[in-house]
């Protein structure tokens, strides 16, 4: 074994050993330290996955078909692979596009680019051909690998070097013929501070921005994560997820890979929670991440007797409402640890494994992370405020930057996240909303959150976005968009009991005034862009159908 892949491995059974003992873990945790020559792929990877034949990847499709991979599979698979890249002239620094599903070709590539030196972009298979004009270049991409059908997506972009999954034609390489190469292991030609991985933010308030990981920030920084998600050696990890976005390589590559465990990837064309219910249970799933929407969509579906199997639940990407969290416990015996974390870095906060987990909250720091809380209005320490990242010394698990050179601190030389937060007493940090989220009505502020936690404990509601919305004499109102629970019908009946819903758990100042029945605008990671919704509410060519609180004199009759 390298030195480099025993100092993380020893970094690694150190969390390992502190499941229950958060506040211990996060006191004698230490980052490795590494330094010089490093490439996870090959530092790590084929250090413990060299010769050893339990399974890295299991890829099952909706017809239940499977696809297994040792870790030995998996190493020279991805040295075939880089041998035949180089071959065709892709080298260090160069940026790879990724526009590939869950599927063994995406896996392949990841491990051979990261081996080369390489830069890799994954890229959601949803973009259009006008997103990748505006990537591409953006970005420096200089090889695109895509599967057949969206070879299309390219056709506008010259200077390319195109790999496909399918067989050759034109310009497009066929990735097939690595397979039969030979391939020596690889050397190391990178350091700890080059490159590894670009990610566009998902933009859910403007353009993405570019991020850059590099053989550290994501591969060695996700030590956080894997102790968050509570993966341990053996186990088999499912994650909800597409290669597009950070969550992906969060809990679909890193975290498992680092903790030893088996990565489980259910393809399915259109999800299904009730089928989704039966594979945890098939494939005897152990640890299982998954966004809030597909929590609420396997509520709806019923959630019927916890998996066997099943240790570790968690949710990521939005923050959950303490009624999923509630409804899941009393169904399973089991309580999904939310977490935070960004784009920009690895877990940053979260319900660490065999802690006790406040409803509503993301929990304390993770291990090996200083969070600092800002007030954004003086720009003191606080306990309630703007979570910020101290920059000196630079955070081990956040990215080096942005792509281009913008900007990645304020003049305070922090890491600004945008998120504001409470924490309480006992260090549980509670989620507010994104800076730019938050609005006043009335002169008081008001977090969309904290409404719409209350909106979908209503049977009737599974989804709903707060905004903002003009009124002549409080500036703004609380407007809800709300997403309808099957069976419930778009009426004014509807809306009512909706209204009276909030009236009844929130402070008068909270009172949701507005309610219009519509699906949520959401970015490629399936987070909802209120931007798009507060921008309809101040845009006088669009028709609106809403339903008013002064449209329901009864409401103002309390109980």
């Amino acid at each position: 074994m390298s030195d480099a892949a025993a100092k993380i491995r020893l970094a690694r059974d150190y969390l390992l050993d502190q499941r229950g003992e958060g506040d211990s873990a996060r006191a004698g945790f230490r980052w490795p330290e590494l330094t010089g020559s490093f490439n996870w792929a090959i530092d790590w990877f084929d250090a413990i996955g060299r010769g050893r034949h339990d399974q890295a990847l299991w890829i099952r499709d909706e017809e239940g078909a499977d696809e297994h991979y040792s870790y030995d599979d998996m190493v020279q698979r991805s040295d075939r692979l880089a041998a035949w890249l180089e071959s065709h002239g892709v080298g260090k620094g160069d940026v790879v596009m990724l526009m590939l599903g869950n599927q063994v070709e995406l896996w392949d590539m990841m491990l051979a680019v990261m081996k080369l030196g390489a830069v890799i972009l994954p890229t959601a298979q949803a973009l259009q051909d006008f997103d990748v004009a505006d990537r591409v270049p953006r970005a420096g991409v200089r090889v695109a690998v895509a599967n057949p059908a969206d070879e299309h997506k390219f056709d506008g972009v010259a200077d390319l070097i195109c790999i496909t999954t399918g067989p050759a034609r034109g310009r497009w390489l066929s990735m097939t013929e690595a397979a039969n190469v030979s391939a020596a292991p690889r050397e190391v030609v990178t350091t700890v501070d080059d490159p590894v991985l670009y990610y566009f933010t998902s933009g859910t308030t403007k353009d993405p921005k570019l991020v850059v990981h590099t053989q550290l920030s994501y591969p060695v920084g996700h030590l956080s994560t894997m102790y968050f998600l509570g993966v341990r050696p053996g186990d088999v990890h499912l994650n909800i997820s597409s290669p597009g976005w950070g969550k992906h390589a969060w809990s679909s590559f890193f975290s498992p890979w680092l903790a030893e465990a088996t990565v489980f990837s259910f393809n399915y064309s259109r999800f299904d929670a009730a089928v989704l219910l039966r594979e945890l249970e098939d494939a005897k799933v152990t640890t299982f991440c998954a966004p809030p929407t597909v929590w609420r969509m396997m509520i709806q579906a019923n959630l019927g007797e916890r998996p066997s199997a099943l240790r570790e639940i968690v949710g990521a990407g939005e923050p959950l409402n303490p009624e999923v969290i509630r409804t899941v416990e009393e169904a399973w015996g089991l309580t999904i640890r939310d977490g935070y974390g960004q784009t920009e870095t690895t877990c940053t906060i979260g319900n660490a494994p065999g802690e006790q987990v406040k409803p509503g909250s993301m929990g304390k720091v993770m291990p090996g992370v200083d969070v600092r809380i800002i007030d954004p209005e003086t720009g003191e320490t606080s306990d309630h405020g703007e979570i910020t990242l101290p920059l000196e010394p630079w955070p081990y698990n956040l990215m080096s930057g942005y792509f281009g050179g913008a900007a990645t601190a304020q003049s305070d030389g922090r890491y600004h996240s945008g998120d504001l937060v409470s924490r309480d007493r006992d260090g549980y940090i509670t989620y507010l909303g994104r800076t730019d989220d938050v609005f006043k009505a009335s002169d008081y502020k008001i977090s969309p959150f904290e409404l719409e936690s209350v909106l979908i404990e209503h049977p009737a509601v599974v989804e709903a976005a707060v905004v903002p919305a003009p009124d002549p004499v409080r500036l703004a109102v609380p407007k809800a968009y709300v997403v309808l629970a099957a069976g419930f019908e778009a009426t004014a009946e509807t809306a009512y009991d909706i209204l009276r819903h909030a009236r009844d758990r929130l402070a008068p100042y909270l009172r949701v005034r507005r309610i219009e029945f519509a699906e949520l605008p959401k970015t490629i990671s399936g987070k909802v862009r209120r931007v798009v919704l507060r921008a309809r509410e101040h845009d006088s060519s669009v028709e609106v159908d809403d339903y008013r609180y002064e449209h329901f004199p009864e409401l103002r009759k309390r109980p």
